[in-house]
């Protein structure tokens, strides 16, 4: 009777799509946030943001120079500052230059840098909760202190929400909620909370007068309403709820923004591995694959009928089954599954046509995830390792074991092939880059044609293994500041630019990854590709990539 009541009351009170537009541009901020503050801090703390304002226009060489700094990863907190509107860049693909110049509100911006101090500072503590899966007594004493600030707002102005006060309040929020709610959402919290017409701190919590402040803040935001000690939901706060894991990817990420000054003006390699078996320190590589699970549900449905068009063919005209690079959690695979086994001709024939599932990872992590959740969903699956930027051996790994051609199945991965290794380009090639994107390796600042090049050269040794049946890949791309910062609370570009670019992560803009592709000669097919959102803002692309014959 509770439950009934509860969304009784609630669905009087549904969100327009207006309501929801406004709610969607939140979460843009408050991931441009976390990406933004801590790029912008560490800038100033190193007087980076004062030169700037001094010089006016200075190359990216010069910055490097002056303040010793690894110019990669310096390159890619300035673009940072760029998408949020705050400098403008100047990019010379062929003479392989960049610029930043001042604009006219760089000064108000740069002057209220400091004003982040206590939220990066925050992010230790928050770093922590990813690890333990709690909050711990001395972190409830320092989220209570920012609390307190926040409340005063800082003492910024933020009655225009066009303003760089406002911005930077948002960016704020972004940083202390944003931790907060992936760690909520990991433990399941948000799905027991549905399940109630109201519940106290007591109930969720063992230290239920620390966890009530942050219920408070939380009321503070409009997500519950608060009636003595008893908290119930509002639309707005069922809104953000379900979608926690839109900030799983990038507050995975922490503990690279937490190296931030390191990265670029220390050692570039602070954060890297010796070997794909030693756990990651640049990321939080469950939460991340939990944060990107989420989003990849968005997605599945685009592809639904490229897998139907395959998997209705005459059986001699289908693949022998499935191989995802890059499996992450195991949620492509299960999908693909499921919607062969109920939505084709080759589902009715498992029994004398079983499929061949491979799962395929360079993360022992990720490995271990999906293992489980394929023997949980009862689908057969080989989960091996594979490396994306080797797929001679992967081919060869699959024939010597298993007696198949990795060409006899259909290749399919998600957001993976920007996250390869860096091959620098063997090969001279004559065309000039149209990316817009900042790019290092180990701290050095990348030419973008050799990155495009890079590209092709990968996608070439892909070749040879998709022809026959394609390459089916979901991948997320970059786009041009100017168009970041003229769409503000619109994108996540921002936080995608600066989790990968300080990881060493290569993501291009739709066209120009489509353009490469076809340069590899692999023609993407038309009708069944997709772009989300279906604008010139598109971060994310669906193509179905085939050999030309």
């Amino acid at each position: 009777m509770m439950v009934f009541l509860y969304l009784r009351v609630n669905l009087s009170f549904m969100l327009t799509k207006s309501d929801k537009s406004q709610l969607r541009g939140i979460i843009f901020r408050h991931l441009d946030g976390i990406a933004t503050a801590t790029s912008a801090f560490s800038l100033h703390k190193k007087e980076v943001l004062n030169y700037l304002l001094e010089k006016e226009t200075v190359p990216i060489k010069q910055l490097s120079d002056v303040f010793n700094a690894n110019e990669g990863y310096l390159n890619v907190a300035l673009r940072i500052l760029c998408s949020q509107g705050w400098l403008e860049q100047y990019l010379d693909n062929k003479n392989n230059t960049v610029s930043y110049k001042t604009n006219d509100k760089s000064e108000a911006a740069f002057k209220l840098a400091p004003v982040y101090s206590e939220a990066v500072n925050l992010l230790r503590y928050s770093d922590r909760f990813a690890q333990d899966k709690m909050i711990s007594l001395d972190a409830f004493v320092a989220l209570e202190r920012i609390f307190d600030k926040f409340e005063t707002k800082f003492d910024l102005d933020i009655s225009d929400e066009n303003s760089i006060e406002y911005q930077i309040y948002k960016h704020i929020e972004g940083v202390i909620a944003g931790p907060i709610i992936v760690l909520l959402g990991v433990n399941g919290l948000f799905h027991k909370y549905f399940m109630e017409a109201s519940f106290t701190a007591e109930e969720y919590h063992k230290d239920p007068e620390s966890f009530k402040k942050i219920l408070d803040f939380f009321a503070y935001l409009g997500w519950f309403n608060k009636k003595r000690n008893t908290y119930q939901f509002t639309e707005k706060g069922l809104f953000f709820a379900k979608r926690a894991s839109a900030y799983g990817v990038t507050v995975s990420y922490i503990p690279t923004f937490l190296q931030l000054d390191e990265l670029i003006f220390g050692n570039p390699q602070v954060l890297k591995t010796n070997s794909p078996h030693e756990t990651e320190k640049h990321v939080h590589r469950e939460m991340n694959v939990w944060g990107s699970g989420g989003a990849h549900a968005t997605y599945f449905k685009v592809i639904d009928q490229v897998i139907i068009d395959l998997f209705n063919r005459p059986i001699d005209y289908q693949p022998k089954g499935i191989l995802d690079m890059g499996c992450g959690n195991g949620a492509f695979i299960e999908h693909i599954f499921n919607v062969i086994e109920q939505q084709t001709l080759r589902g009715k024939m498992l029994d004398d046509y079983p499929l061949f599932l491979v799962g395929a990872d360079f993360n022992k992590a990720a490995l271990k995830v999906t293992r489980a959740n394929l023997i949980a969903a009862d689908i057969w699956a080989k989960v091996i390792w594979g490396d994306i930027g080797r797929p001679e051996v992967l081919a060869s790994d699959l024939k010597e074991d298993y007696n198949i051609d990795l060409k006899d199945l259909l290749n399919v991965r998600t957001f993976l092939d920007h996250n390869r290794i860096w091959e620098r380009p063997i090969k001279t090639y004559d065309f000039i880059s149209h990316s817009s994107g900042a790019y290092a390796s180990m701290g050095n600042r990348l030419n973008n044609n050799h990155v495009e090049a890079s590209l092709l050269e990968h996608l070439i040794k892909w070749k040879p293994y998709v022809d026959k049946f394609g390459l089916l890949i979901i991948e997320l791309h970059t786009i041009n500041p100017k168009l970041a910062s003229a769409n503000l609370g619109k994108t996540a570009a921002t936080a995608y630019d600066a989790t990968h670019g300080y990881s060493d992560q290569y993501i291009l803009e739709v066209d120009v990854f489509k353009n490469i592709a076809e340069k590899a000669g692999l023609k993407p097919d038309e009708t069944h590709f997709a772009k989300f959102p279906n604008s010139e803002l598109a971060t994310v692309s669906i193509n179905l990539l085939k050999g030309y014959h």
